[in-house]
C-alpha cells in the first residue's frame, strides 16, 4: 500500500512544478490559480461519495480508482490544446486524490492499533512525501532534457504502477457491497462526520499555506534564480520526511493538541520567512523549516481524526478531514493566486498570508482544547 502511495504522489506531483509555465503557452497567463483550485475543487466534491464507498464497497476499490484516474488523466494532457479543455482536464484529474488518499487512510487505520496510529501515519507519510520528493524532481530533469509530453506520459506510467501495485491487497471492510448507483445517493448526513470537526478546521487553516506554495512557488523560485522550478518542492519534502516518524510518534506519547500547537506555529513562521527570503539559500532554509513544520503537522492531524472516528464511519471520518484539507489548499490557491496577480512586487503578501492562517490554527486549538476536550474521550 505504501509502494502504490509512492507512484500515486510521484505521479501527479512531477507535473504542479511545469504546469503554470505549459497554461502560459496555451494563453492562460491569468488562470494560474486554477491549477490547484480546480484540482482540489474535484477532490474536494468528491470526498463524501469515496467516505461512503470505501465504508460500503471497500477500501481497495477506492484506491485503484483513484490511481486510475491519475493514469488516464495524465495520459490526456498531451491531447488538449486549449486553456478551455486544460482548465477541464485539471477537474476531472482531482478525482485521483479524492478517491486514493482516502481510501489509503481508511486502510490505515483499519489495520494498526490504537496507540500506534500516529507512528502509522508518520510512516505513511514517509512514503507519501517520498513520492512528492519524487515527483518534481523527476519531472523537472524531464522537461529540462525532453518534452512536455514526454512528462505526461512518466506521469501516466506512475499512475499505472500505483493500480498494478494495489492488486492483490486484502480488504479489511469485513462484509463489502458490491457497487451500486444506488451507493451514489447522499443524505445530509452523510456528506461530513461532525466528531472530526477539531482536526478538520485544523487542517483547513494549517494547509491554506500549501495551496499558495504550490501556485506561487514554481514562479517565486524563477525570480529567484532557480532553474529547476521544482528544487523548492523536493527539498521540503526531504525534510518532512525526517520529521514524520518522529513526529507521529510524539503525538501518541504526548497528544496530538500539543504537538499541533508546535507544527501550527511552525508553519506561521515558515510562511513569514518564505516571504522574506530574497536568494535561493534563503528559500532553502525556509522550505527546511516549512517541510518539518508540514511533516510534523500531517500524521498528527490524521491520526487525531481517526481517534475521533467511529469504526463503522471512519471512511466518512478520513473525508470530512479531507474535505477541509482541499478547501484550506484551494482557497490558498485562489487568493494567492489574486494577491500575485503575476506581479513579483507581490510576492512577499501571498506569504505573508498562509503566516497568518496558520497562526490562527495555533490559536483555534487552545480553544477546542478547552471545550471539546472531554466530549469524544
Amino acid at each position: 500500500m505504501c509502494a502504490s502511495s509512492v507512484f500515486f504522489f510521484s505521479s501527479f506531483n512531477m507535473i504542479i512544478p511545469q504546469l503554470p509555465a505549459y497554461l502560459t503557452q496555451l494563453g492562460g497567463e491569468d488562470y494560474k490559480g486554477l491549477i490547484i483550485s480546480l484540482f482540489t475543487l474535484t477532490a474536494m466534491l468528491s470526498r463524501p461519495f469515496s467516505g461512503k464507498l470505501a465504508d460500503k464497497v471497500g477500501r481497495i476499490p477506492v484506491m485503484i480508482f483513484g490511481s486510475a484516474i491519475c493514469f488516464i488523466a495524465s495520459g490526456l494532457y498531451p491531447l488538449i490544446g486549449g486553456v478551455a479543455s486544460f482548465l477541464l482536464l485539471r477537474f476531472f484529474h482531482g478525482f485521483s486524490t479524492g478517491f486514493k488518499p482516502t481510501g489509503t487512510s481508511a486502510y490505515v487505520a483499519d489495520i494498526i492499533p490504537a496507540n500506534k496510529r500516529g507512528e502509522a501515519m508518520g510512516i505513511l507519510g514517509i512514503f507519501n512525501s517520498t513520492g512528492m520528493a519524487l515527483g518534481p524532481s523527476i519531472g523537472g530533469w524531464i522537461a529540462a532534457n525532453y518534452t512536455t509530453d514526454v512528462l505526461f506520459y512518466t506521469s501516466a506510467a506512475f499512475g499505472l504502477m500505483s493500480v498494478l501495485v494495489l492488486v492483490g491487497l486484502k480488504e479489511t471492510v469485513k462484509k463489502p457491497e458490491p457497487f451500486s448507483p444506488k451507493l451514489l445517493k447522499m443524505k445530509v448526513s452523510e456528506f461530513y462526520e461532525p466528531r472530526v470537526v477539531g482536526p478538520s478546521v485544523t487542517m483547513m487553516l494549517t494547509v491554506f499555506s500549501f495551496g499558495i506554495v504550490l501556485t506561487i512557488i514554481p514562479d517565486f523560485s524563477v525570480h529567484l534564480g532557480f532553474e529547476n522550478k521544482g528544487i523548492f518542492f523536493t527539498v521540503f519534502v526531504i525534510a518532512s520526511l525526517f520529521i514524520r516518524l518522529i513526529a507521529g510518534r510524539a503525538s501518541d506519547r504526548f497528544g496530538r493538541v500539543k504537538v499541533l500547537r508546535f507544527s501550527s506555529i511552525s508553519v506561521s513562521i515558515a510562511m513569514l520567512l518564505i516571504g522574506f527570503a530574497s536568494t535561493q539559500w534563503h528559500l532553502i532554509g525556509a522550505a527546511i523549516l516549512f517541510g518539518m513544520a508540514v511533516g510534523t503537522n500531517s500524521p498528527t492531524v490524521f491520526a487525531w481524526t481517526i481517534d475521533l472516528s467511529r469504526e463503522e464511519a471512519r471512511g466518512k471520518a478520513m473525508a470530512t478531514m479531507y474535505i477541509a484539507l482541499e478547501v484550506g489548499i484551494g482557497t490558498g490557491a485562489l487568493l494567492s493566486a489574486a494577491i500575485y496577480d503575476n506581479d513579483p512586487a507581490n510576492f512577499s503578501w501571498a506569504f505573508w498570508v498562509g503566516s497568518i492562517s496558520a497562526f490562527i490554527a495555533f490559536l483555534y486549538l487552545f480553544t477546542w482544547e478547552k471545550r471539546y476536550q472531554h466530549k469524544y474521550e
